[in-house]
């Protein structure tokens, strides 16, 4: 063990190289910051980016060729900006909820819009329910930004289209007849277009996949059409980038 002097004499020693240290930071600034505390937010933003695998990861999942080739895209063109992204598959009614870097977290069956269609009415968000014909709810195909929201239940969703009012969220079996809970668990997904335009998801799926990862930062959401090709939709899209 060091006697009182030793120890006197190295804190003058660390105390010397502190301030040694501190003279050079002075005179060259450049030469004591490492490289990276250079790099611009920006800059190192796209380099984080670039870390990014350039395909999806499913996992054992078995999607469509349709939404494999759209999640690689998403990965190969980094169109999600490195958030969190879903895909929602409206033709077979199935929501793929993926990570930041590709890799599959979760899918399931959903209840989608009774009508087939790409695109929202104008003005529908600010009208009753009500007022919106059968012929009207549509759940508007086209990429969008998500948002955590709160709905006028006082119920925690993850909004898809704020200005249509379409958001993701949990199913609700208010109405009996509708058989919403049924039409989820069915074997077939011929049944899951019920709803005025929202995404209706399992309250389990909603809990553990889509409220841990969108219930408290922003997020893509890719809702493919039904009416029209992939890149009528997604101007960018391109089928070669989407090849692994």
């Amino acid at each position: 063990m060091a006697n009182n002097d030793d120890s006197s004499q190295l804190d003058a020693v660390l105390k010397g190289l502190g301030i040694g240290c501190a003279v050079l930071a002075l005179i060259m600034p450049g030469q004591v910051t490492s490289r990276q505390s250079r790099q611009t937010p920006a800059a190192l933003q796209q380099m984080a980016l670039e870390q990014l695998p350039r395909v999806a990861d499913f996992a054992e999942g078995q999607p469509t060729p349709e939404v494999r080739e759209m999640a690689n895209w998403v990965m190969g063109s980094r169109d999600h900006r490195g958030m969190p992204f879903v895909i929602v598959d409206k033709r077979h009614a199935t929501v793929y909820v993926f990570q930041p870097d590709g890799k599959l977290k979760g899918a399931t069956p959903a209840l989608m819009g009774s009508a087939v269609g790409d695109d929202s009415v104008t003005g529908i968000g600010e009208r009753e329910m009500s007022a919106i014909r059968p012929h009207e709810r549509t759940t508007p195909a086209g990429r969008f930004v998500s948002m955590p929201g709160v709905n006028s239940f006082g119920e925690d969703i993850v909004w898809v289209d704020y200005q249509a009012a379409v958001s993701m969220h949990r199913v609700r079996a208010k109405e009996p007849r509708e058989r919403r809970l049924e039409r989820l668990a069915s074997a077939t997904t011929d049944d899951n277009r019920i709803s005025f335009g929202c995404i209706n998801l399992p309250v389990g799926f909603y809990e553990t996949t889509v409220k841990p990862v969108l219930g408290a930062a922003r997020g893509v959401i890719y809702v493919l059409p039904e009416t029209r090709p992939l890149q009528a939709v997604f101007e960018s899209y391109s089928v070669a980038a989407a090849k692994p």
